[in-house]
């Protein structure tokens, strides 16, 4: 049962949940804009002012659901104590949909998609309808009926492209991530990031080229798009806000971005162009309803930026055939992380920008000081790498240069749901095995453990082109071994598909030393990886970055905004002649107070997380020392059930049938990692055998996602 607090915290994150949707559904309508009218006119002479009512309602929603959502976690058990029953929930999360050109469709996405597009469609008919009842002609423009109407249909779609920004940088908050609430991780939410960002660009593409169409049409483009208006929408704003967005959508498609990496990174930096236009071309009203996703990446790229100094050195390196190496690196003893967790890193001796995604294969809860994690090196920087290391392993130097690289994370999922099935099935392709060596290990080492549920039985479906990477087993060598007393069974099936049939066994390939070429690093760095700050740590600084923008939200506003007062003969005017004694302030100057007070807030919140890393730092102790790394292990007498198959591939099918039979209908997890088509084949075998198996995607559970370098670009 979960104690009274989560559950409270819970229901708090539902109302506001459910409250900021309601929002986004009443906001179209005349009864919305009419309350809300009057809400900002009481508003506007208090202190707060119509810009801190805004606020409040339209971005801290966000804001308090990362705050309460990060106390929710902290606070929620790492590792269950009892198995979860079956559920509708766990049934939304299996694959409904299976094809190469969407890939793997789980019910709940597919129903939160339906429910989206259900929203755009109410949004867009609520906004045109009134629209079209209430015609205003332009008084800037001479257009007939349906140029107007036309122009109003453009504008609407504007609206369209709001919404889905408002959500755009949500999926890829990583130490901020709100998606770990609902148990995704970094890598699966990337492809939300992907469809969000082309609806966006479709939705602002019709709204930008109908308006010019319709300009051009009544021949007054030369005099609108060069406008930068002192009021109202800023017409230049917005047409530089959709080029910037075209030009970061078109090379961010995956011809451009797997072959020109560095080109997509650099391009993609123009969303703070991009986000700064469209608040000048929006305005401060509209950038509210999307400010909250751009608070919280604003301060989470920050806070990585702090994490990844200073950096640490390589402790040692394994370099396995077939081109994959280990890297072994320092960590500090305190760190503890979930199995599939991943690290972002970054050598920059290869690039100084460039950073990659890798699964880390060892478990916090076996090695204190150390963590691995291995390199599949088939592109360019990786390639790179792999030279490096090749050219140290090549040298006679006595002692090995130090390679510092820099390290974000670990991000990982927040408990570990694979412990509450009775049985795993797990299927690697390649470098895919990496998050479950892990898992392997993390399994292992609750053994002692009573307090906690792991399954009984494991079985591991590794698909390989040579035998020769089975080497990438040898950190789990020991679990391969026949021991037993142990609680729990491990079968290792491996397919080899590639070669031809031969008499090579698992513990031949594994102890073949001569295979693994191990170099150790001198290192000049006494700071190990350290990880993400605690979250009730980020929690409290995301309320204290939130406090310093207002503040300096209101103070700003009341320097440079002056208040609109009347005259003494305006007192009693009619409505309709009162004048306003002040020229009306120009609407830029509220979208750059709200830019600088944004500035303001997250520099004194960076500083605050710089000092309190340095003091961190400050009681570290230094890094494992050189002859702490890992050896090679030797395997010991091994299972006759362990089996290497040749020159074909895994009849899923087959194997699901035979552990249906084994496991009498227990619950079995079945987790994938490894090339899109296998996933696929994986996934529709799962969906013919939903019945017996609780399948959890790729694209919805952190340790299905594919963790190579394919993955990473």
């Amino acid at each position: 049962m979960e104690n009274t607090t989560l559950v409270i915290l819970k229901m708090l994150m539902i109302l506001i949940c459910a409250a900021w949707i309601a929002l986004w559904i009443l906001k179209p309508t005349n009864l919305w804009t009419k309350i809300w009218h009057e809400a900002e006119d009481r508003a506007r002479p208090t202190l707060f002012g119509y810009y801190g009512l805004n606020f409040a309602v339209s971005t801290f929603p966000v804001i308090a659901l990362a705050i309460i959502g990060f106390i929710y976690l902290h606070l929620l058990p790492r590792k269950p104590r009892i198995r979860q029953a079956r559920s509708s929930a766990t049934a939304l999360s299996n694959p409904l949909v299976v094809n190469s050109i969407v890939g793997i469709l789980s019910s709940f996405e597919i129903l939160l998609v339906f429910l989206f597009v259900i929203f755009l469609v109410w949004t867009y008919y609520a906004r045109i309808s009134n629209d079209f009842k209430k015609l205003m002609p332009v008084k800037s423009l001479k257009l007939n009926t349906w140029q107007l109407k036309y122009l109003r249909v453009a504008t609407r779609f504007g609206l369209l492209a709001e919404a889905c920004l408002a959500l755009l940088l949500l999926p890829i908050l990583r130490g901020l991530s709100l998606f770990r609430l609902l148990g995704i991780q970094f890598e699966a939410s990337v492809r939300y990031h992907i469809w969000l960002g082309t609806a966006m660009i479709f939705f602002a593409t019709i709204h930008g080229g109908s308006t010019l169409f319709v300009w051009g049409v009544s021949q007054h483009i030369q005099d609108e798009m060069w406008r930068w208006q002192k009021t109202g929408r800023i017409y230049l704003a917005g047409e530089i806000a959709l080029v910037t967005g075209l030009v970061m959508w078109i090379t961010s498609l995956p011809q451009i971005r797997r072959k020109k990496f560095e080109f997509f990174y650099y391009t993609h930096h123009l969303y703070i162009i991009f986000l700064i236009f469209f608040l000048f071309h929006a305005g401060d009203r509209h950038f509210y309803m999307v400010f909250g996703g751009i608070f919280l990446f604003g301060l989470d790229k920050l806070l990585r930026f702090i994490q990844s100094r200073p950096e640490a050195c390589i402790l040692s390196a394994r370099v396995f055939p077939s081109k994959a190496i280990e890297l072994i690196l320092p960590k500090h003893a305190g760190l503890k992380f979930t199995p599939t967790s991943v690290i972002f890193m970054k050598i920059p001796s290869i690039s100084k920008f460039q950073w990659h995604s890798f699964s880390i294969t060892s478990s916090s809860s076996v090695d204190d000081q150390t963590m691995s994690l291995v390199v599949k090196c088939e592109g360019e920087w990786t390639s790179s790498l792999y030279q490096m290391i090749h050219a140290e392993l090549d040298s006679d130097a006595d002692q090995m240069r130090c390679i510092p690289v820099a390290i974000e994370g670990p991000y990982g999922p927040a408990t570990m749901d694979f412990l509450r099935y009775d049985s795993l099935l797990l299927v690697a392709g390649g470098i895919g095995i990496t998050p479950f060596l892990s898992i392997l290990q993390e399994i292992a080492s609750a053994q002692s453990n009573r307090k906690y549920r792991f399954p009984s039985k494991v079985q591991l479906i590794y698909v390989i082109k040579s035998s020769q990477e089975i080497c990438l087993l040898n950190s789990i060598s020991p679990l391969l071994s026949n021991q037993p007393s142990k609680k729990w069974h491990l079968t290792l099936k491996v397919f080899v598909t590639q070669e031809e049939q031969s008499s090579v066994t698992v513990r031949e390939v594994l102890n073949d030393l001569s295979l693994v070429r191990a170099v150790r690093f001198g290192t000049q760095s006494n700071y190990a990886v350290n990880g993400l700050e605690s979250l009730i740590w980020m929690a409290a600084l995301v309320g204290i970055t939130s406090i310093l923008f207002v503040i300096f939200l209101i103070s700003l506003n009341h320097i440079f905004v002056p208040v609109e007062k009347k005259l003494p003969s305006e007192k009693l005017a009619a409505p309709s002649e009162k004048v306003v004694s002040k020229e009306k302030t120009p609407s830029w100057v509220a979208d750059l107070i709200i830019l600088s007070s944004f500035i303001i807030a997250i520099t004194g919140s960076t500083l605050m997380a710089i000092l309190l890393r340095w003091r961190r730092l400050k009681k570290q102790t230094p890094p494992v020392s050189l002859n702490q790394g890992k050896a090679v292990q030797v395997l010991g007498p091994i299972e006759e059930e362990h089996e290497i198959n040749f020159g074909g591939r895994p009849n899923f099918e087959e194997i699901f049938s035979e552990l249906e039979k084994e496991t009498a209908g227990s619950d079995i997890g079945v987790l994938v990692c490894g090339p899109e088509s296998m996933k696929e084949s994986v996934a529709k075998t799962s969906q013919r055998k939903s019945q017996c198996f609780m399948m959890n995607a790729n694209k919805d559970k952190p340790y299905f996602n594919f963790h190579s370098l394919n993955f990473t670009f």
